[in-house]
């Protein structure tokens, strides 16, 4: 998507569906936010929509590290603790590895 085409209130509207998207559990969209609206929040001339695109940019960004931080808590200590879990650990796993734990 060129954002150079869409005019700014478009732009704000687009951005805020992302911020808000992003707490359906998709942080994925928090990303898109961050990447696409970077540089019309904190490098293009100002206007008057940007200090609203700034703002869900960098709560999109926070977001972000804070779903990437408990991802990856939740992944480090599932991988460590998983054999000692024992069924419970299985019945959480998508696929089950085989071998002696």
């Amino acid at each position: 998507m060129n954002l150079e085409r869409i005019p700014n209130e478009e732009k704000l509207s687009l951005c805020r569906k992302y911020y808000l998207g992003g707490f359906a559990f998709l942080p994925f969209l928090w990303l898109v936010n961050v990447v696409w609206f970077f540089k019309e929040a904190f490098v293009k001339p100002a206007y008057t929509e940007q200090p609203q695109i700034k703002t869900y940019v960098k709560r999109s960004a926070l977001g972000l590290l804070l779903w990437v931080a408990v991802l990856t808590t939740w992944i480090s200590i599932f991988q460590h603790f998983r054999a000692q879990w024992g069924e419970v650990a299985d019945y959480i796993s998508f696929t089950i590895p085989l071998g002696t734990p």
